[in-house]
């Protein structure tokens, strides 16, 4: 018995593991991995622990019935400041779990999440990295991982619209917007469709150009194997449906993962385009890649940064509805009724991090059970908005629906162990002293990774796990306890409804 994983009893009772059998240790959540030393036959198992550590490791234990031999799936949306950051961590064995990484935020708290998480990453291969769209506070935080070459990735995705080392705006997605003669809509050409295109744009870099540094970052890493865009047309297609390549229903993984967006059509000269959808801005926010993953009855819409325009242009385009009704009307609720076909989804990712340019009719649409809004403290956009949330409890599906927000869950920093930081604070001033020897400063730079690691894991990260059949979302609580560690909301379906259980 080489590994279990924590299960989730029926009640939502708290699960923990135990030092003696008797006296509670650490409280752990639905899914968490535990290596096995021993059944010790009586209903116990011995736990070999490592609190992200692997110098310090201890023996505990655990009751058998409290664990499950597959995991659920995972997806971790990390506490990235002001951006998106989102880890999917696939249901199957470890041999052949897939791990996704939709965006990574503009600093370092997603490189920190993979290495506190995944602590021998290097050398690990990703399945995928998804940039859902040139925006820094969705890609800048790949650079650095990407730079890595011990870090793989089967490939990188992204939106077509890649801004090039050049001056100018509309310049740095090839040129500007479009029009055939008499049309009303302008169309972006000179997409950048598949690996050999990135690398004629980006092999060369692009010194003080943010997106070009990380494409040549991308370019530079020998165990990234392929670059190239990803839409609702450059995607696996299967009976007219674009999906994830490897997350298609055919390749039978018991979750699938759909491509909505960006929508691409013929441009004026023939070739593939995206219409102009407003400001530069607009337009490449708007062009955000939008995936919705599928697992048993449960299902998961990411938002990008899609705003007023592109809601209305997808919910048009899904519903084959030739303009945008006026709300109130039953063309507006014909369309919506219809757009539920493809957007319906049991948790939604939040546009635009809580942006209020969002139209009432998609989230009618997507009809959430629970938003997830990932948004930052130091930005001037006061998000998540005070007039959005309102607007997503009356769009949220059932009388409460839920609302949970990294900058909202981030109330508090895990509690670090106050003896550590003080000797983490005396090494420093030894350093600046110069008193510090090279064995102590490359112990003291050890030490500071393990804090910012420990942090950046659960501090305002938001958790969801399902089976297929039930899932929870969770969160940290504020609490010195080990033994008292989350808080979180379980759903499960009765027949086609769902419920949330208290």
């Amino acid at each position: 018995m080489a590994h279990r994983f924590v299960n989730l009893r029926a009640d939502g009772s708290p699960i923990h593991l135990f030092d003696d059998k008797k006296k509670k240790f650490r409280e752990v959540i639905w899914g968490d991995y535990l290596k096995v030393k021993k059944d010790l036959g009586d209903g116990w198992l011995e736990i070999d622990w490592a609190a992200r550590s692997p110098t310090k490791r201890r023996t505990l234990y655990i009751r058998k019935e409290d664990t499950v031999a597959r995991r659920p799936l995972e997806i971790i949306f990390v506490d990235v400041g002001q951006g998106d950051g989102a880890v999917l961590i696939s249901p199957e064995t470890d041999d052949e779990e897939r791990i996704v990484v939709i965006d990574a935020g503009e600093g370092g708290n997603m490189r920190a999440f993979l290495a506190g998480r995944f602590q021998t990453y290097r050398g690990f291969n990703f399945a995928a990295a998804v940039m859902t769209h040139p925006d820094s506070d969705h890609y800048l935080g790949f650079k650095d991982v990407f730079a890595d070459p011990g870090i793989g990735f089967g490939a990188v995705y992204h939106n077509g619209l890649v801004e090039r080392p050049v001056a100018g705006t509309w310049e740095k997605l090839g040129g500007k917007p479009v029009k055939e003669d008499g049309a009303s809509i302008a169309y972006i050409g000179d997409l950048a469709t598949d690996y050999a295109t990135v690398k004629t744009i980006f092999e060369n870099g692009g010194t003080g150009h943010l997106f070009p540094q990380v494409m040549k970052a991308a370019l530079d890493n020998p165990k990234i194997q392929d670059i190239r865009m990803l839409s609702a047309q450059h995607a696996t297609m299967e009976d007219g449906v674009a999906w994830m390549p490897d997350f298609a229903p055919s390749d039978d993984r018991g979750y699938t993962i759909r491509v909505l967006a960006p929508v691409v059509e013929e441009g004026p000269d023939g070739t593939p385009a995206l219409r102009q959808l407003g400001s530069y801005n607009e337009t490449k926010n708007g062009h955000s890649v939008i995936l919705r993953l599928q697992y048993g009855k449960f299902s998961v819409l990411f938002g990008g940064d899609l705003n007023e325009g592109a809601e209305k242009f997808l919910l048009q385009h899904y519903t084959g509805a030739s303009k945008f009704p006026k709300t109130g009307t039953p063309a507006y609720d014909d369309m919506v009724t219809k757009a539920r076909d493809t957007f319906r989804s049991d948790i939604m990712k939040s546009c635009h991090h809580g942006s209020e340019k969002v139209t009432d009719a998609f989230l009618d649409a997507v009809n959430p059970a629970a938003f997830i809004i990932s948004s930052g403290d130091e930005e001037g956009h006061i998000h998540p908005r005070p007039d959005l949330l309102g607007r997503l409890g009356r769009f949220g599906r059932g009388g409460a629906p839920v609302i949970l927000s990294t900058e909202l869950q981030r109330s508090s920093r895990a509690m670090e162990d106050k003896n550590a930081v003080d000797k983490l604070l005396a090494a420093i001033d030894k350093l600046a002293a110069g008193t510090l020897s090279p064995d102590k400063i490359a112990q003291l730079k050890a030490d500071v990774k393990q804090l910012a690691r420990s942090n950046v894991e659960v501090y305002g990260a938001i958790y969801l796990k399902t089976d297929g059949e039930r899932l929870i979302t969770a969160f940290r609580i504020e609490a010195k306890s080990e033994i008292e560690k989350w808080f979180y909301f379980r759903y499960r379906f009765e027949g086609d409804v769902l419920v949330r259980e208290d």
